[in-house]
């Protein structure tokens, strides 16, 4: 039983440690109508708009950036998480 809650502990420590490497980190997409910066941890840090003369573009390119950068953060969570695959 001590064994059990040695590894959790363990693992409740990595976890932690695991998370405070991707809160440093930070992912971006851009184009010429947004910029989406996401940090490690897949909270959005920055969303910026360059040209909004184009609203259907525009919506468009914030979604594309956002899961973009939101996917990049997510491989590397998945890599730090579960090592390099």
């Amino acid at each position: 039983m001590f064994d059990k809650m040695k590894e959790l502990w363990e693992l409740k420590k990595k976890a932690e440690e695991i998370k405070k490497e991707l809160e440093k980190i930070e992912f971006a997409s851009e184009d010429n109508y947004s910029l989406v910066k996401v940090k490690g941890t897949l909270e959005i840090e920055e969303v910026l708009i360059k040209d909004a003369s184009d609203k259907e573009k525009l919506g468009k390119s914030l979604k594309e950036n956002i899961n973009k950068a939101l996917k990049n953060a997510q491989l590397e969570s998945a890599k730090r998480t579960f090592g390099q695959f």
